[in-house]
């Protein structure tokens, strides 16, 4: 089993916490889907977009999107979700959280 767990920003906020639960609750439940199979290793729908985040993309609605990143073999960190309309902005915007949660672990 893989462990999923969502990056908190400075405030101790989860920004995937928040995208998720404004989703309407048969699409969170879609997702959840999805999660529970990264979970239980199946990374086959996972795609690099750079920097070390991944994306996973979900072929419904608008065409949603979870974005990731691995931290060793046993552990994936949820940054952010959206949808195929603000995709490259929805991915700078996961890069950045990715690099700020590096960062705070190279100074602890």
């Amino acid at each position: 089993m893989i462990e999923l767990i969502e990056f908190l920003d400075d405030r101790d906020r989860s920004p995937f916490a928040e995208w998720r639960d404004g989703l309407d609750p048969s699409v969170r439940v879609r997702i959840e889907i999805s999660l529970a199979r990264v979970a239980s290793g199946n990374l086959s729908a996972l795609k690099g977009v750079g920097s070390g985040v991944l994306e996973m993309r979900l072929n419904f609605g608008p065409g949603y999107r979870v974005y990731l990143a691995r931290e060793g073999d046993q552990l994936i960190i949820l940054l952010g979700g959206g949808t195929k309309r603000r995709q490259q902005h929805d991915i700078e915007t996961a890069k950045s959280r990715w690099q700020e949660l590096k960062s705070r672990k190279k100074e602890r």
